[in-house]
């Protein structure tokens, strides 16, 4: 019994002395308090770690991306213009030879793409392309082929009535992508026939000659119609073979000089629109594959 008393009291002790322990711990943090210096203690907490960080290496620094900046309100946005890719056109093929043989003297009935006129000067290229497909045993021509070619020859109208001249001579047609080299001329122009592959403007030498001579022709008559009134009177009549005598020397004297005349004066000029219809003749045989 007495020992349970002694152990109790112990434990009160004991008790009582820790407690006032806690006591003198409280104080002991006021006074830290009272000179604890906030600022102090920041700036002493400073490190000069990011200083003396290493630097990136050079292939980072340039696979560093930016982020776009964010547009401002109000501002216009500038919108960058893609350029199209360009287009690149495939050159014809050029051959000489193939192994299906176009005749000499195959005719292509085809219409002018360009005006042709014995304005043009040498070497102006001209284009044609066929109407109607040519269909043949081993091969066919499709509708609209191109065929192209150049004047060679070409001179305005000349004195002695003498028309202006284009000739043409066709060189190579399109077909299936390749340039097929040939020898053609023309056979025909717009309706005309044309001979020697020689397109010509209009020879005016007769039409010019009755033009020249249209002067003594009138005069001619104008003297009969006087000649008739002078006879109807019978007073003049004695003077109406010299208005008529007048008149026969003057259509005389301009039929005589009407084809000297015309003989310094110029044809017409050869020109033919676009879209006329023509014929084009191969020279040689031509080979397509």
């Amino acid at each position: 019994m007495l020992r349970i008393v002694i152990i109790t009291l112990f434990l009160i002790f004991f008790s009582f002395e820790h407690a006032n322990a806690f006591d003198l711990d409280m104080t002991v943090d006021d006074e830290i308090r009272k000179n604890y210096n906030s600022s102090k203690l920041v700036n002493d907490t400073k490190t000069d770690t990011l200083e003396t960080l290493p630097d990136l290496p050079e292939k980072l620094k340039n696979n560093t991306t930016t982020a776009p900046k964010a547009q401002i309100q109000g501002q216009p946005q500038v919108q960058t213009q893609v350029q199209k890719p360009k287009t690149t056109t495939v050159p014809l093929k050029y051959i000489t030879n193939g192994t299906v043989k176009v005749p000499a003297g195959t005719v292509f009935e085809v219409t002018s793409m360009s005006n042709i006129s014995d304005w043009q000067a040498v070497g102006t290229t001209v284009k044609f392309r066929t109407k109607n497909a040519v269909i043949k045993k081993n091969y066919s021509i499709p509708a609209s082929t191109v065929f192209t070619g150049e004047i060679i020859e070409t001179h305005q109208p000349q004195l002695s009535c003498n028309g202006g001249l284009v000739v043409v001579r066709i060189n190579s047609m399109e077909y299936k992508g390749q340039s097929i080299p040939m020898s053609a001329y023309v056979t025909r122009a717009n309706g005309k026939m044309i001979f020697m592959n020689n397109i010509k403007g209009e020879r005016t030498y007769l039409k010019t000659m009755w033009k020249k001579g249209s002067w003594g022709r009138g005069m001619f008559n104008k003297m009969c119609s006087l000649t008739a009134k002078l006879g109807a009177d019978g007073s003049t009549l004695i003077l109406t073979p010299f208005p008529f005598l007048y008149g026969t020397i003057c259509v005389g004297a301009n039929t005589l000089a009407s084809p000297v005349c015309a003989f310094f004066s110029k044809g017409g000029h050869a020109s033919i629109p676009a879209g006329s219809v023509f014929k084009i003749k191969l020279a040689k045989d031509t080979y397509i594959e």
